[in-house]
């Protein structure tokens, strides 16, 4: 078991944040679909549970070339299938990605809290002492160029050349994190991700628990940074302009699986 905290700082507020998230995600969704592979939504709806309310998700991501070489060599056709199972209880979220094949033997648990802050609050996640001893924080900065990849690199999402018209934000200077810190006027958050990974495959298992804690930190970065420079697309819409995005997000997912090509971030680049 492997267990990183990742901390995202974002010039957001909290409430604003609800929304561009859920915004980000469908068209995240949309930018990784094509050729039988992506994303799949099974379920979408409401719950409550034990006094907790939210909107609970149910999403199969088609993989194949977004895994290692290696385990595309091995796997069973068929068992490059993630499910994943999120409860998004705004401010926090849990999700919980697992695979048929390796069954207990392979998890992901992400749990978020979404604090006004500058990340600079320890074991929000309420862990015991030893566990929490046991947690590298890591600290991503969306603004840092040299945090991603040339590969990954679009001008369009690079929040250090971004100004946004509708917030007047952005560019995000070297030194935004403490501009921000000390401007009371402008939205602030932060995003404190909990990434628990076991991955039980004897010979295996240290390898793999620190490629995917890398491409987390990898996919993290790269929603972020997406998320900030669609501001002026997702400021101002609604929650329920969000639950129609997503109906329709969903039903593009179907028909791009089966007749787009393959597209997005593969796993050896």
């Amino acid at each position: 078991m492997l267990i990183k905290e990742f901390r995202i700082v974002l010039p957001v507020s909290v409430e604003e944040y609800q929304v561009g998230q859920l915004y980000a995600v469908a068209e995240a969704s949309k930018n990784e679909t094509g050729g039988g592979e992506g994303v799949e939504v099974l379920v979408n709806e409401p719950y409550e549970k034990e006094g907790e309310k939210g909107q609970y998700t149910h999403k199969i991501y088609h993989l194949q070339s977004k895994v290692p070489g290696i385990l595309r060599v091995i796997a069973p056709k068929g068992s490059l299938e993630v499910h994943e199972k999120a409860w998004n209880a705004y401010p926090y979220c849990r999700t919980i990605l697992t695979n048929s094949y390796m069954k207990d033997k392979f998890m992901i648990k992400i749990e978020t809290w979404h604090k006004p802050d500058m990340g600079d609050q320890d074991n929000v996640h309420g862990l015991d002492k030893s566990t929490w001893e046991s947690v590298e924080v890591v600290d991503i900065d969306i603004a840092d160029k040299g945090c991603i990849s040339s590969k990954d690199y679009k001008a369009d999402q690079d929040p250090a050349i971004f100004k946004s018209e509708k917030t007047g934000r952005g560019p995000l200077g070297p030194d935004w994190k403490k501009e921000l810190a000390n401007n009371p006027n402008c939205p602030h958050m932060c995003a404190y991700k909990l990434v628990t990974v076991e991955f039980k495959w004897l010979g295996l298992q240290g390898k793999m628990e620190s490629f995917i804690q890398k491409m987390e930190k990898r996919l993290f970065t790269h929603f972020h940074r997406q998320l900030f420079c669609t501001i002026d697309k997702w400021i101002g819409l609604t929650m329920d302009d969000i639950r129609r995005m997503e109906e329709e997000t969903k039903n593009e997912l179907d028909e791009m699986r089966k007749n787009d090509c393959v597209k997005g971030m593969s796993a050896d680049e």
